[in-house]
């Protein structure tokens, strides 16, 4: 096991400290029900932004991504290049869609345009979604800081877990954003600063980091070329924007936020930032997978026989970074789980309140009862969370059950964008038409990730999506015809 030099163990703690300190600082100003889902609807567009950067970015990424560069290229950094344009869409066609309606739930309008059902579905599949990621992203960040830190991995999940809950219960949204602008920046500093030092560490200098990398093609961005079975350039663009859409479209943890900002312009100010700041934060983690390749290329002795590409990433930062370093990376792989946990369960808390306590249990309830509500599911929300990730890492469950999880939650996830854009588009489709599109939607989404079909996985959200607006319009036309063809009223 790994020791942390005392100077990193400072650092580290010193971050945390703050983070949970600042969150918890605004408890004051999240008493009501509009402060704590929405921040009185008063936060300035830039701050939103970063929250949002940060809510895009999990651990996950900071980690993957580097070993998805050091093992292949940079293939999957076409997802980021989709941004522009779902941005764009964002900001022309959802975010004054929000903005109008006022309401704090994003799937509200759901329920008035195909029934109670859809919007229930939306909730009860970003409720399983949310909660599996939590889970997932606790247990996943823990696995590299354990050998980091030679701490139990039990004890970082708690431990994460219980501050973050913490914080996020006491301080509400505007806990969250703020501290999304903390850990934003802590998180760009902290890839930058090793983007740096793997450039200027090489023996020959920087040039000799682009000569390895173009020689073993590692900037490339895939194929061209019109196959639907790979992973090529044009495949993993549709999926982006897809995904992208059903981010920005559909997703409360996006949609909230586009509520606290204090106007129209700065709501869409704060997409834009958001999502154009990914993208080259996204590309300066492609470099360092690329760096770290070239760089242990030209040092050949210094990488451990048979470590896996995604373990590349935090060796270095254990035996690679001066004191110091080490401690403001690991700051920002927690930065980078922290920032979206705490959205998660700020999201989860206020879709238990709008969507099923007042939707289903009682309508009126005081402000009082309101806040009670949003600060118990706070806690129920984080306590299921950690408890998952806590199995996860009892039971050492490995990449192949995470990936089992994950494929399920997409089966009742994936329905969500296609429901959405169907409500927008087609406007003879009724409740019948939309459930059945549902139902077709799913069924295509289940039979492409768990069977074997010519196209890659990475399509099944399109598929998925694109089947249910199909059913849909093509039954909400045959029902129009048929009552007109009854002499009824179209």
């Amino acid at each position: 096991m790994h020791e942390l030099p005392l100077l990193d163990v400072v650092v580290l703690l010193a971050y945390t400290a703050g983070v949970v300190g600042l969150g918890c600082w605004f408890v004051r100003r999240s008493q009501t029900t509009d402060a704590f889902m929405a921040a009185g609807r008063r936060l300035p567009g830039w701050a939103v932004g970063l929250s949002i950067f940060g809510t895009y970015v999990s651990s996950i990424s900071f980690l993957a991504l580097p070993g998805k560069a050091y093992a292949a290229n940079w293939n999957p950094f076409v997802f980021s290049l989709s941004l522009p344009l779902a941005a764009w869409l964002g900001v022309r066609f959802f975010v004054p869609y929000y903005r109008r309606l006022g309401n704090v739930s994003a799937y509200h309008a759901l329920e008035a345009r195909f029934g109670s059902w859809a919007r229930l579905y939306a909730v009860a599949c970003y409720l399983l979604t949310q909660v599996v990621r939590v889970g997932a992203i606790l247990f996943l960040v823990a696995l590299p800081l354990e050998r980091l830190l030679g701490w139990d991995m039990r004890l970082i999940v708690l431990a994460t877990g219980v501050l973050v809950t913490l914080y996020t219960l006491l301080g509400g949204i505007e806990a969250v954003i703020w501290t999304d602008v903390v850990q934003s920046l802590v998180l760009g500093a902290g890839a930058l600063a090793c983007a740096l030092l793997l450039t200027f560490d090489m023996p020959q200098g920087p040039g000799q980091l682009f000569e390895i990398a173009a020689k073993h093609a590692k900037f490339s961005l895939g194929s061209f070329g019109p196959s639907l079975a790979e992973a090529t350039f044009w495949v993993v663009l549709i999926y982006g924007l897809f995904m992208n859409l059903q981010n920005f479209g559909i997703d409360q943890s996006y949609v909230q936020r586009y509520l606290t900002a204090r106007s129209d312009r700065e709501a869409r100010k704060s997409l834009w930032l958001g999502a154009l700041l990914y993208l080259p934060i996204s590309a300066l983690f492609f470099f360092i997978g690329t760096a770290l390749f070239a760089y242990f290329q030209a040092r050949p002795g210094l990488l451990p026989e048979g470590l896996s590409a995604d373990r590349v990433f935090p060796h270095f930062i254990v035996e690679g970074l001066p004191q110091g370093f080490t401690g403001l990376l690991i700051a920002a792989i927690f930065a980078a789980a922290m920032s979206s946990v705490d959205s998660s369960l700020n999201c989860s808390a206020t879709l238990t309140l709008a969507d099923l306590w007042k939707r289903h249990v009682r309508r009126e309830a005081s402000e009082r009862e309101a806040m009670w509500v949003l600060r118990i599911s706070t806690v129920f929300w984080g306590v299921l969370g950690t408890s998952i990730a806590l199995a996860l890492a009892v039971f050492h469950a490995d990449e192949s059950t995470l990936d089992l999880w994950w494929k399920l939650s997409g089966i009742f996830s994936g329905g969500m964008l296609g429901l959405f854009l169907l409500g927008l588009i087609a406007r003879r489709a009724g409740n019948a038409a939309a459930a059945a599109g549902v139902a077709c939607g799913l069924a295509v989404i289940a039979a492409m990730t768990f069977l074997r079909t010519p196209f890659h996985t990475f399509l099944v959200p399109a598929f998925g999506a694109t089947s249910i607006v199909l059913v849909g319009c093509a039954l909400g036309a045959l029902t129009r015809a048929a009552r007109g063809g009854d002499g009824s009223r179209a």
